[in-house]
């Protein structure tokens, strides 16, 4: 593989790019052929002349999707995979365990695709998490959502007409973006309180300066992420939780289980106790919803409390978020460079190349096409 090509981003809102100039540079240095099209890094705030700057050729999409390696970051549409050669290697965030019409697509053409999302959350692959970094920066873009549309100030503020008491901001749900966000709204001065169903967080809230909310925990599953929980436990949870949510001014929620539904964690009830003017925003609202009346994409109105159900907050920094990515993928590529035909067998891309040579090779892209054991 020598030719990595970079294609504008077709989904609605997607403001990022792949990979930006500087990182398009060290690819040209270390011998990779770039090809990027017309145009895929405005929105981000890159324009095609610093692309060429850098060694890219910057060109129309059907020669970038005749690269070897084609890098995206939104899903890719049955379009863009109709497009791809036998034997393109797709990389992005693809939705290997649910977007089955894609994966049966990419297998037809005879792809090799690689999700980042299913990069193992290893020290070996922390610099292509690319799953972590963007769901940092959508942590700190969530905030500054809710602090936006707030009525309320975040700091207290001590004035000639009176003290202002700083926002009371509940944080549900501590993993790499719940982390991010008690980080920011502490550092915009709000008072914060944050709680996970993982024991083991508790020690990195305090550490934010944040207090841990006393309600039931579990330990996590092997991959660190938190786990389903049973009636009784959900129902001490919210009894222990409601308090919390009837006097915050913003909550922010990021409570997700891989592959399942996202867990409930404000009932109606809950959001029906909180005054007029708070804010709530889900980040989990497109894969079920963490608060009962969210909705993905939209923004719903409930007895005066606004309701944000984001699905793609790390495009609101397009950016940093790019920028970050792009690191993400050069690092990826440096592997890839390295494996030639040995995918399978290597530690990270077992995990990550779902598809190979058109054929279906982890076991929960296998399930969701039908297929058996390999």
């Amino acid at each position: 593989m020598s030719t990595v090509g970079v294609p504008a981003e077709e989904a609605e809102g997607e403001r990022r790019v792949a990979l930006v100039p500087s990182t398009v540079a060290k690819l040209a240095a270390s011998g990779w052929d770039v090809v990027v099209e017309t145009g895929a890094g405005t929105f981000a705030g890159f324009p095609d002349d610093e692309y060429a700057e850098a060694g890219a050729t910057v060109t129309d999409r059907a020669a970038v999707l005749a690269a070897d390696v084609v890098l995206g970051v939104a899903p890719p549409n049955l379009g863009l995979i109709g497009m791809l050669s036998k034997g393109t290697t797709l990389a992005g965030f693809l939705e290997p365990y649910v977007n089955a019409e894609a994966m049966r697509a990419a297998c037809e053409r005879g792809l090799t695709a690689i999700a980042v999302e299913a990069i193992p959350r290893t020290t070996l692959a922390q610099s292509m998490d690319a799953l972590s970094s963007q769901t940092n920066l959508a942590g700190y873009a969530a905030v500054l959502l809710a602090a936006q549309d707030s009525p309320k100030l975040m700091p207290m503020m001590v004035t000639a007409a009176g003290t202002i008491a700083p926002a009371r901001v509940l944080i549900l749900g501590v993993g790499v973006a719940g982390l991010q966000a008690i980080a920011t709204a502490k550092r915009l001065g709000a008072v914060v309180h944050a709680y996970d169903i993982r024991p083991e967080t508790a020690e990195q809230v305090e550490s934010l300066g944040a207090k841990f909310v006393a309600a039931p925990t579990a330990s996590a599953d092997d991959g660190g992420y938190a786990v389903e929980v049973e009636d009784d436990v959900q129902a001490r949870q919210h009894a222990a939780l409601a308090p919390c949510v009837a006097e915050a001014d913003i909550i922010v929620t990021t409570a997700q289980i891989p592959g399942r539904p996202a867990p409930l964690l404000v009932t109606a009830d809950m959001v029906a106790s909180m005054h007029a003017g708070s804010v709530i925003v889900d980040m989990a609202a497109a894969t079920g919803g963490n608060v009962e009346p969210s909705r993905p994409g939209e923004v719903v109105e409930v007895g005066g409390v606004r309701i944000h159900g984001p699905i793609n907050l790390a495009a609101d920094v397009p950016g940093d978020a790019s920028r970050m990515y792009s690191r993400n993928l050069e690092t990826l590529l440096d592997r890839l460079a390295t494996l030639e035909d040995e995918l399978t067998e290597d530690a990270i891309f077992s995990e990550a190349a779902v598809i190979v040579d058109g054929k279906a090779h982890h076991p929960r892209t296998r399930a969701l096409l039908g297929l058996g054991e390999e």
